[in-house]
């Protein structure tokens, strides 16, 4: 079975890189620092500072770990090549909720660099997965929990930055 591929903006993946970078250059030294440090105040069975600064590794490690996994597996989706007739993975839509007449800017990205608080979805997302290929004045329909949700599609825009 081949790995799922981790879909990324440019941006998205140059954020990782740059996540990755600082974790084994900078932030790897500092733990090292803070564990040889607490490694000299003697007895580690009840040294808090050593227990806090080994779990602090342990959390590097395992996003170093998580950051490489998602990198070996990329595709780069190229913003240039958009087509913005329709919606895609890179594009930022602006949608009406039609029940709360509310406008949302969204930007359709890979599940891995899905951040709803920054207003980008993952194409994966019921609400992702609903615009996807579809145009401008189109009206979706997404399942929720509390019933489904009914959006117009108002603008399909590049992603700037």
């Amino acid at each position: 079975m081949e790995a799922k591929k981790n879909i990324l903006t440019r941006k998205g993946l140059e954020t990782l890189e740059d996540e990755l970078q600082e974790l084994k250059v900078n932030r790897r030294k500092e733990v090292a620092e803070k564990i040889k440090e607490a490694r000299e105040q003697g007895d580690l069975s009840e040294n808090a500072e050593y227990d806090a600064a080994k779990d602090e590794q342990r959390d590097i490690e395992a996003r170093i770990t998580e950051i490489e996994k998602i990198l070996k597996n990329v595709e780069v989706i190229d913003e240039d090549e958009i087509d913005l007739g329709k919606i895609s993975i890179g594009c930022t839509v602006s949608v009406l909720d039609l029940e709360f007449d509310e406008e949302l800017d969204l930007v359709i990205v890979g599940s891995s660099e899905a951040n709803s608080l920054e207003g980008k979805i993952s194409n994966e997302s019921p609400l992702g997965l609903a615009l996807l290929g579809r145009t401008v004045n189109e009206e979706v329909v997404v399942e929720t929990p509390a019933g489904n949700a009914r959006y117009r599609i108002l603008m399909i825009q590049k992603t700037n930055g």
